[in-house]
């Protein structure tokens, strides 16, 4: 069964990571796919995020990196994926997720979504909250991969600059 796990992973944080890891365990495939959405400034290219994300999941087998843009359930029919991966922190994070689901039912029966709650450890953590940290100076070391923590570092070196 594969299982797509949709996102802009601007950065991929260690919370990511986590439902990856723990996606691996549940399906045969996890292919960690990065929208490409042009109504957002973000971070990092959508290069350099596949290339965050290869570098982040190398040790996972049954792991694939992609990019996409428009409608995740058409991304995840090319895929022959039939389930959608999302991880949940907060009670406002399912609300949003589960009207999602909904939607994605309506657009197709067949992909149904699986959520899974996020590991205490990193139920706090959001892509937004490491750029916040590492924009006003603070670490972010213990939030996102060490080669993710010296991209940022260098971001927002060259921003102060």
């Amino acid at each position: 069964m594969i299982a797509i796990y949709p996102g802009s992973f601007d950065p991929i944080t260690l919370g990511h990571l986590d439902i990856i890891d723990r996606g691996c365990q549940l399906f045969e495939q996890v292919i960690v796919a990065v929208l490409r959405n042009p109504n957002k400034a973000p971070l990092f290219t959508v290069e350099e995020r596949l290339t965050q994300i290869q570098h982040s999941t190398r040790h996972l087998s049954g792991v694939k990196v992609d990019s996409f843009d428009g409608l995740t359930v058409t991304y995840a029919k090319m895929q022959q994926a039939t389930v959608l991966l999302r991880g949940l922190r907060v009670l406002s994070d399912f609300e949003k997720e589960l009207q999602m689901a909904h939607v994605n039912k309506t657009l197709s029966g067949q992909i149904e979504t699986v959520f899974l709650a996020t590991s205490n450890e990193y139920s706090f953590l959001s892509s937004s909250l490491v750029k916040e940290i590492a924009r006003f100076g603070g670490s972010v070391d213990h939030l996102v991969p060490q080669h993710v923590a010296v991209d940022i570092y260098r971001v927002f070196k060259n921003v102060a600059s």
